[in-house]
């Protein structure tokens, strides 16, 4: 589904979710001042600047603060099952499923969604700008050798973009044996980076996308694809199993993220007039 017509419909979630956040009357209460939670996060909320847009609002409200541990969705995941965080927020929905269902995790809560973009150089060498299907697009990228960069880092973005050549294109990515696909493990900003600098294609989230300053000659050159959406959720780790976890200020975090004021402050993010995040907590099939 094209980016605008998904940005359509998150204006009649939003409005639904408002009317049943509000009868459930959220944010009831605010906790003492200098109270503090620890959210290990995917990189890409962080890098496109969301935090910095949603956090003021929510400690105002509140009276928490919110430390961001912001590393791919694999390394906040290790991070939960360690205790050492008292929420996370990722993008990867079965890993996110396992999580909850291996009780380290309450309950997963969608947030928002955006979508993944295949970045390209201007010079297109595998001349696949302005094709509508991903899977014909990597298939072209690896027949023309053309360099790809690749997260290589168990993030949420990584995790998509294996999906995309293992499922859909049906290439076994991780046993290519080429100097053209290359595994960096390092986070979003750093991958296209590295593609500017190598004029080569990267599939990147849309929000840290929009929110790189220096895009150099790089493109958007395959978006629109439905295989290409990009769900973001909330978990609140379970007391149970890491007694440490302040459950009670995690789910307040959690309670504002769904709520009708969260919703709107999501959708009010933008850069450039350019939505980065569209929300959509109360989508049953998110």
């Amino acid at each position: 589904m094209p980016w605008t017509n998904l940005k359509r419909t998150s204006i009649s979630l939003l409005t639904v979710g408002a009317i049943t956040c509000a009868s459930l009357g959220f944010l009831s209460w605010a906790a003492p001042p200098h109270q503090k939670i620890v959210v290990a996060s995917t990189t890409s909320a962080k890098d496109s600047g969301l935090y910095d847009h949603l956090l003021p609002l929510f400690r105002q409200k509140t009276g928490i603060a919110v430390v961001v541990v912001a590393v791919g969705t694999g390394q906040a995941l290790d991070i939960a099952r360690r205790g050492d965080a008292d929420a996370i927020l990722i993008h990867a929905k079965v890993p996110e499923l396992q999580f909850v269902h291996e009780g380290h995790g309450v309950k997963r809560y969608p947030v928002m969604y955006n979508d993944f973009v295949l970045i390209g150089p201007t010079s297109d060498p595998a001349g696949i700008k302005g094709m509508t299907d991903i899977a014909e697009a990597l298939r072209t990228i690896r027949n023309k050798q053309a360099t790809f960069i690749s997260r290589g880092d168990r993030s949420g973005t990584h995790l998509a973009e294996l999906a995309l050549w293992n499922r859909d294109a049906g290439i076994n990515i991780e046993k290519i044996d080429g100097a053209w696909y290359r595994p960096m493990a390092r986070g979003m900003k750093a991958a296209l980076r590295e593609a500017r600098a190598s004029g080569g294609y990267v599939l990147s989230d849309r929000g840290t996308w929009l929110s790189l300053r220096d895009k150099g000659d790089l493109k958007i050159m395959v978006e629109g694809d439905r295989r290409l959406f990009n769900q973001y959720s909330v978990i609140l780790l379970n007391a149970e199993k890491h007694p440490r976890v302040k459950k009670e200020l995690g789910q307040q975090f959690i309670n504002w993220l769904v709520s009708p004021e969260g919703q709107q402050a999501i959708a009010d993010y933008q850069i450039n007039g350019e939505h980065l995040f569209l929300p959509n907590a109360h989508d049953p099939d998110a």
